[in-house]
């Protein structure tokens, strides 16, 4: 997994914060912010991001560009590596709003550009909601060793469930791992408790954390943030301005 570019990253926005609807949630404006005091602020009191009013798309910013990973191997990511847009989730298994988005807008969101070829969607694991979520998340990526981390994804969130409530227990993951059709359970529990897993979680999180993201779902399609579980038409307008920012670079 590549790392985050080592330069500063600023990330511009009108307006300049997002305030989600039931909480004050701000998606940060700055990578040269206090990464330890996000990540504390976040701990102490995460949040889900309910919809929010978004400002119109604002300009890519190149840096965060970057932190698309574009690796064909890449199995939490769905679509073409080479896709003119990159939607990156920052999101929770245990997120309310999450689970909104998974089972009302991202189906659609592939029908209409990902099945295109215009729309590449890469998970990167902020759990924030505590040891289940952590767990939740060590099993998705498992999952993902073994080509599954879609079918588990849309089994996790396949309904509402109760926060911290053993849902996301050890039992219950495997349970969702069987279901989502993961070959090799044992296989699965190894890798969901190896260090490889805590690692690759570890890195998308401390990702976040610098890039001020406090609440989940948070978003960044070509670089343009959007947080919350937006209604459909704020993905169409900010991915169809982004496809064609990119035309025009071409």
């Amino acid at each position: 997994m590549p790392s985050t570019p080592s330069h500063r990253l600023r990330l511009y926005v009108a307006g300049g914060v997002f305030v989600a609807a039931a909480a004050t949630a701000t998606f940060a404006l700055t990578m040269n912010g206090d990464a330890d005091s996000t990540r504390k602020a976040a701990r102490d009191k995460p949040s889900a991001a309910a919809s929010v009013s978004t400002p119109s798309p604002a300009p890519a910013d190149d840096g965060l560009l970057a932190l698309a990973r574009r690796d064909a191997s890449d199995a939490l990511a769905v679509g073409r590596a080479d896709a003119p847009v990159v939607l990156i989730e920052y999101a929770d298994f245990q997120c309310p709003f999450c689970g909104q988005f998974a089972r009302e807008t991202g189906p659609e969101l592939l029908r209409r550009y990902v099945d295109k070829g215009v729309l590449r969607i890469e998970w990167h694991n902020f759990p924030v909601f505590g040891k289940e979520s952590e767990q939740a998340a060590l099993a998705g990526w498992a999952a993902g060793r073994q080509k599954k981390f879609w079918p588990f994804y849309d089994t996790a969130f396949g309904k509402p469930r109760e926060r911290n409530a053993g849902e996301f227990s050890t039992e219950k993951l495997v349970a969702m791992a069987r279901e989502a059709g993961v070959p090799d359970l044992d296989r699965f529990r190894s890798d969901m408790a190896g260090a490889a897993a805590r690692k690759a979680v570890s890195h998308d999180q401390d990702e976040g954390y610098q890039l001020g993201v406090t609440s989940t779902p948070a978003f960044l399609v070509n670089g343009r943030p959007v947080l919350g579980a937006q209604p459909l038409k704020t993905f169409v307008s900010t991915i169809e301005a982004a496809e064609k920012e990119a035309g025009a670079d071409d």
